[in-house]
């Protein structure tokens, strides 16, 4: 267990159980986020790539210039 914390690791609470048997009507299948919290939403994998080279190395889509 060396590096592993001391407690569970995987304990969802009620919110996390609520939304996964619930889930809110969405065209969004993907999404990521940046190291200040902001989300990042796609409808395609394509809009999911772009928005993940932008997060990670911030690089905007040549459609957008």
């Amino acid at each position: 267990s060396k590096g592993l914390p001391p407690g569970a690791i995987c304990n969802p609470g009620i919110d996390a159980i609520e939304a996964a048997l619930n889930p809110k009507d969405t065209p969004y299948l993907f999404f990521c986020h940046d190291t200040s919290g902001n989300i990042y939403l796609a409808e395609t994998v394509d809009e999911h790539n772009k928005n993940t080279e932008e997060v990670l190395y911030g690089i905007e889509g040549k459609d957008e210039e």
